[in-house]
């Protein structure tokens, strides 16, 4: 049987999947994938060993495959003060020693996403993280999704899971962007230009074009992390030329890369265009990382401290933003006196490396503190944070409100721009010091190796010795088959992760206390309203963006919420109120979003979808047969806990 024309994705997929009927996969199907790696943070290992716990803690699949990194919340002075990050630290430590993990890094040695993608996965290989920003091993040629902490629990333990193929869309990278402007300057402009959550909305982004032969690993890296941002459901370039020296480099994970390519003649939903030759120095406002400017059109807004780093912000920005820092007091110029500067490298070996160029003593001169790796300000929750009412120019990946503390503000740019803007405090055009320094001087700093194994271009191999699982109906609907009931609680458009619940109270494992804090910050009578009635949520777009923690689904769970309405969803989230059976709708009718008030009272027949509004009826759309059997066996963990090892073979079959 000859196969169809599939895109990049769905060839890893299709090597992946089991038990196919057809040489080939297409967007819409419903598959089982076999996981090569399944990565989690401390963090995320929180909410993770509770479902371990329920699970009965069984072997795991592979113990080589699992990867987990503290990073979240264990910069030093945090670890050493506050109980609630010793209380995970130890939890994840217990359960490296319990295992014996092979791949377990412990506090401040790296980023969780650093080391994996310099050390670890291979071009072809599948990814499920404990993490938004795992489409960053998509830099690669990895398929690497983020998902919620159950699903990859499971995947630990069966080495396997499941994914309804993607839509796909092709962004193509053309002309030669000009020197040091990083993968951050070309991912803001790809939001600024197509917008967060829109066509990017769960599908699957292939990055393309004749500028990729410029493109370094790292630049590569930048660009598929913040993917998440963009609201893909994975980014993912074809691994080439300049992939192969990275692991010609390592020690080991250097001999399983699968070169795949996409069909000349894939289906892709669309396909956008970039000249990178017009592009400059971008700036995000706060607070979408699409609200994006030229950096000449906010040059001189005031900053009250700058950021360098979090897992978007590679060695290579570092160096080039280390190299403008030292440019700049060559040339005279100092930094105000100031204590917000702070620069954390990625990982133990990258600030080693800056140290043995003499870079990091760049920074300090230039005012920086140095931190030990982790996620720092990114995430707001550890010893440094931004002031309320404080802008910062950053080069992490999100500016979401209150996303580097309380009240923050933050201010999107590279790393190089970020540098530029320090010394006085003010954002500032780093294209003049840029142009003082070389591609062959950053080359040098990085000590890149040039020459790798040649490759050779990979098909796919299904597995085709099953039967295939069909997509048909579910033995019972989604969302159970009741009524709820219930009055409007309304929310706008990009609801995030974030905003359900903050990432301070992550540490939380009481479901009392999970459902107290749901909306903490952004709407403190959240609890009050549902008290009065308000307990069907409805939202617009993008319903979930942001951060893949399963906390804000339980947030919203033990609060007492009955179901949740949107225009759409973010496809991690989504997933995630599939295996807590939390009943959700998609529905997009303008009529009934126009129509709809809060406190007005809402009747939904579940097992129809159908959402009653007085006299008016509206219909929402069907979800997939496999998400409509995990909620109506009451969740992933109680089909994992009935069916066991069989669980997939169960599930695919159609019976829940």
């Amino acid at each position: 049987m000859p196969a169809k024309p599939m895109t990049l994705t769905q060839k890893i997929l299709c090597h992946h999947a089991v038990g196919l009927a057809r040489p080939w996969v297409e967007a819409g199907d419903t598959i089982r994938i076999k996981a090569d790696w399944t990565i989690a943070s401390e963090l995320a290992w929180n909410g993770m060993n509770a479902t371990y716990e329920k699970l009965g803690r069984p072997p795991m699949f592979d113990r080589e495959r699992f990867y987990l990194a503290l990073d979240h919340t264990v910069d030093p002075e945090t670890l050493a003060n506050d109980s609630r990050t010793q209380a995970l630290v130890r939890l994840s430590r217990d359960f490296a020693k319990e295992v014996n993990l092979s791949h377990f890094y412990d506090a401040n040695e790296t980023i969780l996403h650093t080391k994996f993608y310099r050390d670890l996965v291979q071009p072809g290989q599948t990814v499920i993280g404990a993490d938004s920003h795992s489409s960053s091993h998509g830099g690669l040629g990895a398929f690497s999704i983020g998902l919620g902490g159950a699903d990859v629990c499971i995947a630990m333990v069966l080495g396997e899971t499941w994914i309804q193929v993607p839509d796909a869309i092709q962004v193509a990278y053309n002309g030669r962007l000009p020197f040091g402007l990083t993968g951050k300057d070309v991912i803001l402009k790809t939001l600024g230009d197509l917008g967060r959550n829109t066509v990017a909305m769960e599908r699957s982004v292939e990055y393309v074009g004749d500028s990729l032969k410029d493109f370094s690993t790292d630049f590569r890296f930048t660009v598929a992390n913040m993917t998440a941002e963009f609201g893909g459901l994975n980014g993912i370039f074809p691994a080439d030329e300049r992939t192969a020296p990275l692991l010609a480099g390592r020690r080991d994970c250097n001999d399983a890369a699968l070169y795949f390519r996409a069909d000349e003649d894939a289906v892709y939903v669309d396909r956008y265009e970039f000249d990178l030759s017009r592009m400059v120095p971008y700036v995000a406002k706060p607070y979408s990382p699409d609200n994006v400017f030229e950096v000449t059109e906010v040059a001189g807004r005031e900053m009250q401290g700058t950021f360098i780093g979090a897992c978007t912000t590679t060695e290579e920005e570092l160096v080039i933003a280390g190299l403008v820092l030292k440019r700049a007091m060559e040339s005279g110029r100092a930094p105000t006196d100031s204590p917000n500067r702070l620069v954390v490298p990625g990982s133990v070996e990258i600030r080693d490396n800056l140290k043995k160029s003499g870079l990091l003593d760049v920074y300090e001169k230039a005012g920086f503190r140095v931190g030990s790796p982790g996620c720092s300000m990114c995430l707001g929750i550890a010893s440094d944070k931004a002031g309320p009412g404080e802008n910062w120019l950053t080069s992490q990946n999100r500016n979401f409100e209150n996303r580097m503390g309380a009240g923050s503000h933050a201010w999107l740019a590279s790393a190089p721009a970020v540098a530029a803007s320090a010394f006085d405090l003010a954002i500032t055009d780093p294209r003049p010091l840029l142009a003082e320094i070389s591609r062959d001087e950053v080359d040098r700093y990085l000590e890149r190796e040039l020459s790798g194994a040649p490759i050779v271009v990979s098909e796919p191999q299904p597995d085709l010795l099953e039967a295939a699982a069909t997509d048909g109906e579910a033995n019972e609907a989604a969302n159970g088959s009741g009524v709820i009931e219930g009055r409007v609680q309304r929310f706008g458009d990009h609801i995030d992760t974030d905003a359900m619940i903050p990432g301070e109270f992550c540490h939380l494992t009481d479901s009392d206390e999970i459902g107290r804090v749901a909306f903490h910050h952004v709407r403190p009578d959240f609890g009050d309203r549902l008290a009065r009635g308000e307990t069907v949520l409805v939202g617009g777009e993008g319903w979930g963006s942001g951060s893949s923690r399963e906390h804000a689904v339980w947030a919203l769970k033990y609060a007492g919420v009955k179901a949740v309405i949107a225009k759409s969803f973010a496809f991690i989230h989504k997933r995630n109120l599939v295996n807590e059976a939390v009943p959700h709708f998609v529905l997009s009718d303008p009529e009934f979003h126009a129509a709809i008030e809060d406190g007005e009272p809402i009747s939904i027949r579940s097992a129809e979808g159908i959402v009653s509004v007085g006299a008016r009826e509206y219909r929402a759309e069907p979800a997939s047969s496999i998400a409509m059997r995990i909620q109506s066996a009451g969740g992933i963990v109680m089909a994992v806990q009935r069916h066991g090892k069989e669980t997939f073979d169960t599930l695919t079959a159609g019976v829940a």
